[in-house]
């Protein structure tokens, strides 16, 4: 054993000496001047590429290398001298005279006589073992000029041996894997890793999110232990996640290539690197290899207040159905994120009645501090007449694509103020649990503002005895996602006030099944079995949707089986239709469902022949390779034929992660004395009551009350129009990522990609005595644009590529109940009206000199509308309903 352990000694000694004699990476040779061809190339395009070819340019030149010093006790410790010469400037791609940005130009023309004689002064980097451990250039220098001798530096490069090893280099701080053959080296670099100064933001849902696809790759010919050629390609593709079609690359090649040698300069005599180099030339600085911030200055562009004047007849609000409203909405936001709070005030102060609304959406999805400031100092939150540019500005932080500390502090800082109305207050505090939750989302739940907002919110139910504000605090912890919120809402599921209760089982059904103990489901259960007290049947119906929706167990789902037939007539048919939908859509629970009703006592014919007009249906919207979307509409009736609750949800899901884009829900009760009908059990107390309430995007906003109370009902009957009562409209920011992608060439290319919604929601419910007929609706519209914009801008040369699309649609859902005799009849519509649909491809080229060249590609349909289909009981009732020959 002793002689085993012996012989791997020395065998890893014999290694690591002969590892210790060869060369790390590539050695130059004293008095000898390498000269080199160099080109760098960017180009962008759509992912796919396109027939008229990619927009960007090429930089070629030549380069002479030589070795200025080397350590006496290092051969792989080198500083070395590069000088670029014979710069030249052309299109990426061949063009014609009229497409060529470019014709006539040269590359002083181009990039001007300073910068030019900038990129051609000598600059220096200090290799040890292959890695850049110094890179030494003029501080004075613009930094694109900088950026781009970074590029060529970082080229130099390499290690010679195969292993994963950590580099600086002008991409930033990366993995990089080498593979080593005869002759040749393969670099790898691990782009995620990439750690930079430059840091962006992005969408926190990905079904809304932008997908990004990167890679590096360097080929290195060695001839002699040193660089004959090195070979790079670094592709970074972006998409969008709901639609990939919308999706846009950039490219950037180097090639290095050694053209020859000839005699140079001797080595310098010298310690270390620091003296040669100052020796050399006092003025070099040490400014690092990675490349520094560009601020693009925009020349001859519109100041915010002038984009403004050009953009506000888009946003009148006759305008919001239309597309040209979101795209307006995003381009004011992209000149709002430049601008200072004194800019946006003046327009904030300078906007009409009629566009202020928007204007707000806009200034508070920029999420930019001088924005958020010139909000705050905009609002008076004690002033009554301000609620819909109040609420707006809140609904807008609610759907912020990436909050920060700041604005839920701002919020916090609101909350304990004074208010003009209580509705503002209920809204500041549910949107404060929205915030929580994206902090959360993104590592930051233990921030101050985060933990005093959820100490907040979390104490909040049972602070106070209001009613109103109890349900305030339950809203705000149902956005808040919260696990600790979990014990709260299993609580108050068993309150006596049903309000509560259903706030708490809908809280409860949007966590995730892991969360969910044993001991919140048989609470659940409890409520559903009515094991302690009598509930409400939208109650009861709530706590079976979290059980069918929460991995049930097979004795639950028995159990479940087993009631039907013993729930109000009304909730008999709601829950046999539950469960067929469950089994006929192939949701989760179906399995254990199937596995139950094999049962005879469980299913059966007196089961499942249970007559009644409520109904549960789920389909598809629409299906693609990206997207799925679906649909659910859950009716329940009280037994006297009067709408009890309705419910409506479209989801939205893109690479297994789910986007609950909207719930609307309409409940009523007690208006069984206006038909002198028999109230259900549990509910012969009840005040009469009807409202609205909307999920847009998984942030629950506040609930709408139509009437409250008997009187308030009585007159609005009285004077009730059949018009809807708005519950949201607005432009909301649905997609936003911003990222500066550093290329390997020391380019950088500006991705942008942002969708913008326009979007108007309204419900009703008509009740006429003398027909004896009610009618709900939720009336849906909305204009969607998405953009993706990659810009390389180099001060004194910009090339781009925007892809997008854009539609408008509507969406009705109506119900139609005639309850003149039992079974009443009930009529449900889903109507989607036709709508248009457009691509737009465009790709530009532009000199500081103002010349330009762009190309614009579209590409438009007509979408035919049509009536979703639900089950064919619905569409024998709706003959009945609406033919009179029937």
């Amino acid at each position: 054993m002793l002689t085993l352990a012996v012989l791997l000694l020395c065998t890893a000694s014999c290694v690591s000496a002969s590892a210790k004699g060869g060369a790390a990476g590539p050695r130059l040779n004293n008095n000898q001047l390498y000269k080199f061809s160099y080109t760098t190339e960017v180009l962008v395009d759509k992912a796919r590429g396109s027939k008229e070819g990619s927009a960007g340019y090429k930089i070629s030149s030549d380069v002479d290398v030589n070795l200025v010093w080397r350590d006496p006790s290092s051969k792989d410790d080198q500083l070395i001298q590069l000088a670029i010469s014979n710069v030249r400037i052309d299109p990426a791609t061949r063009r014609s005279e009229k497409k060529n940005v470019l014709h006539g130009s040269t590359a002083e023309s181009v990039l001007g006589k300073t910068k030019l004689a900038a990129l051609m002064k000598p600059f220096m980097v200090h290799l040890r073992n292959g890695k850049a451990k110094a890179f030494y250039s003029f501080w004075a220098e613009p930094a694109t000029i900088k950026n781009i001798k970074r590029g060529l530096a970082s080229l130099l490069q390499v290690q010679l041996r195969t292993g994963k090893v950590v580099e600086n280099d002008v991409s930033g701080r990366c993995t990089v894997e080498y593979k080593a053959a005869q002759g040749q080296v393969t670099r790898t670099k691990i782009l995620e890793t990439c750690k930079t100064a430059e840091s962006g933001f992005t969408t926190h849902s990905q079904v809304l999110g932008v997908s990004k696809k990167s890679s590096s790759v360097t080929v290195f010919t060695l001839e002699d232990g040193f660089i004959h050629s090195a070979v790079a390609e670094e592709t970074h593709s972006l998409a969008v996640n709901a639609r990939r079609s919308a999706a846009a690359k950039v490219v950037s090649r180097q090639t290095l290539t050694l053209v020859g040698t000839e005699a140079g300069p001797l080595e310098a005599a010298g310690k270390d690197v620091t003296g040669v180099v100052k020796s050399i030339n006092a003025k070099f600085a040490a400014v690092g290899i990675m490349a520094e911030k560009v601020k693009s200055q925009c020349k001859g562009c519109p100041s915010l207040f002038e984009h403004w004047q050009a953009q506000q007849k888009q946003l009148e609000p006759a305008s919001l159905s239309k597309a040209t409203a979101p795209r307006s909405f995003l381009a004011l936001i992209q000149s709002i994120r430049k601008a200072s709070k004194d800019e946006i005030l003046k327009v904030l102060k300078s906007a009409s009645k009629t566009t202020l609304p928007q204007v707000v959406d806009a200034v508070t999805s920029s999420q930019t501090e001088a924005s958020l400031d010139a909000m705050l100092e905009f609002l008076n939150f004690t002033d009554a007449k301000g609620l819909v540019l109040q609420e707006r500005f809140l609904y807008a932080c609610g759907f912020s694509s990436h909050p920060n500390e700041r604005m839920l502090q701002a919020l916090l800082d609101i909350s304990k103020g004074k208010f003009g109305s209580t509705d503002i207050k209920e809204s500041v505090v549910i949107i404060m649990g929205a915030l929580v939750h994206k902090l959360c989302q993104k590592g930051g739940c233990d921030l101050p503002a985060v933990v005093q907002a959820k100490k907040l919110i979390l104490a909040g139910p049972d602070s106070t005895q209001v009613e109103s504000e109890v349900q305030m605090y339950l809203l705000a912890l149902k956005n808040s996602m919260l696990p600790e919120a979990i014990p709260i809402f299993s609580k108050f599921a068993e309150s006596e006030v049903g309000a509560y209760s259903t706030i708490a089982l809908t809280a409860l059904q949007r966590y995730d099944v892991k969360l969910m103990t044993d001991e919140v489901k048989q609470t659940v259960n409890r409520v559903y079995h009515q094991n302690r007290r009598i509930y409400e049947k939208n109650v009861r119906a709530a706590a079976a949707d979290v059980i069918l929706s929460s991995n049930p167990s097979y004795i639950e789902v028995k159990n479940l089986l087993l009631s039907i037939g013993n729930l109000p007539r009304e909730m008999n048919k709601y829950m046999l239709s539950k469960i067929q939908d469950i089994v006929r859509f192939q949701l989760p629970a179906s399995k254990v469902i199937q596995k139950a009703m094999k049962d005879m006592n469980s299913a059966n014919y007196d089961r499942f022949s249970k007559v009644g007009s409520s109904s549960a249906y789920s389909g598809f919207m629409a299906q693609s390779a990206d997207t799925t979307s679906t649909y659910s509409l859950d009716i329940l009736y009280s037994g006297s034929g009067i709408l009890r609750r309705s419910n409506m949800n479209i989801y939205g899901a893109s690479k297994g992660a789910m986007l609950h884009g909207l719930q609307v829900a309409i409940e009523a009760q007690g208006l069984e004395s206006l038909i002198a009908a028999t109230p259900d059990e549990g509910e012969e107390d009840l005040e009469s009551f009807a409202g609205m309430s909307a999920l847009l995007f998984d942030v629950q906003l506040r609930p709408v009350t139509f009437f409250k109370g008997y009187s308030d009902l009585m007159s609005k009957m009285f004077s009730m129009t059949g018009e809807p009562m708005n519950v949201v409209k607005g432009l909301i920011l649905l997609t936003d990522h911003s990222e500066v992608i550093t290329l390997q060439s020391g380019l950088k290319a500006n991705a942008e990609f942002q969708g913008g919604l326009a979007i108007d929601i309204s419900g009703g419910m008509e009740i006429s005595l003398w027909y004896r007929e009610s009618k709900t609706s939720v009336n849906n519209r909305g204009a969607l644009v998405v953009t993706g914009n990659v810009t390389v801008d180099m001060d004194f040369m910009r090339a781009g590529v925007e892809v997008s699309f854009e539609t408008e649609a509507s969406l009705d859902f109506i119900t139609t109940v005639q309850f003149s005799e039992y079974p009443f009849l009930v009529c449900m519509q889903m109507d989607k009206a036709t709508f248009p649909f457009s691509e737009h491809l465009t790709k530009y080229e532009s000199l500081s000199s103002g010349k330009s060249v762009v190309s614009r590609k579209s590409k438009k349909q007509l979408v035919p509308g049509s009536e979703f289909p639900l089950h064919q009981e619905n569409s024998n009732m709706c003959k009945k309903v609406f033919d009179s020959n029937w």
